[in-house]
């Protein structure tokens, strides 16, 4: 399901300040600037494997995942193979983060975990921004972490193996999830690598028998956090350490 030009149907009227903060952009806005944007979001529930836009389309929705959901953005080649150059999930946004006006889309988003976002026109968005130095200024920011991500992940791809991609992205994808355990299939992870899902199969199974995930059914469970981080490679820290330095902690007194 490409974007439509609208947001998708309304699951619920409104939304408090509880529900906005599970997107950290959004918990990190002082009280009047949410009250800008407010007004316009839409909470919707995402399913697996939603195509939130498509390559040359015009993107008139941004999406702000919440808690656990993560939105994976592609590159497409020509004979239609995908690959992961980012993905987004609380901590961010996607969808007319910085153009304006006329949004074409180079790449594909696709739903990978799926769970609630908050839509809002991207119109809207643009519209809050030219009013508030404060939320364009956030979302400048977000964008610079965003490019950063990208730049990590071609470097990643070209430096480090499997495993070690594996492992970073069970860690990005841990860290919006919590304890919970991640809603995620070997053959999601495959094409969101770029490999075999025979490769990704061996990979999980060689981390399982040293007892650090468990995995089966479409679900995995990081049963050893450091002894995760030790097998990844440096590339989820490097990004980690930027949106640190970039991006505030949300504050919830406000």
């Amino acid at each position: 399901m490409a974007d439509t030009g609208e947001s998708p149907p309304l699951r619920e009227p409104g939304a408090n300040r509880a529900d906005l903060v599970a997107n950290r952009l959004l918990g990190a806005l002082r009280s009047q600037d949410l009250a800008r944007l407010a007004p316009h979001l839409r909470k919707v529930e995402l399913p697996r494997d939603m195509v939130l836009f498509d390559c040359g389309e015009d993107v008139n929705t941004t999406h702000l995942p919440c808690h656990a959901t993560m939105i994976s953005l592609l590159v497409v080649s020509q004979d239609g193979h995908e690959v992961e150059v980012a993905n987004v999930g609380r901590e961010g946004a996607i969808g007319g983060i910085v153009s304006a006006g006329f949004k074409p889309a180079y790449g594909r988003a696709v739903v990978r975990v799926p769970g609630f976002a908050f839509g809002i026109p991207t119109a809207r968005l643009e519209d809050a921004k030219a009013q508030s130095p404060a939320i364009a200024d956030l979302f400048s920011r977000y964008a610079d972490v965003l490019l950063a991500q990208m730049m990590q992940s071609t470097a990643c791809n070209a430096l480090h193996g499997v495993e070690q991609r594996y492992c970073r992205w069970l860690l990005s994808a841990h860290d919006r999830s919590g304890d919970e355990p991640l809603r995620l299939t070997q053959e999601t992870l495959a094409q969101m690598m770029g490999v075999q899902r025979t490769t990704v199969t061996a990979v999980a199974r060689g981390l399982q028998d040293l007892g650090v995930i468990s995995a089966g059914r479409g679900r995995i469970e990081i049963l050893d956090r450091p002894a995760l981080e030790k097998r990844a490679c440096e590339c989820h820290d490097a990004v980690e350490r930027h949106f640190q330095r970039l991006l505030p902690a949300v504050d919830l007194s406000d």
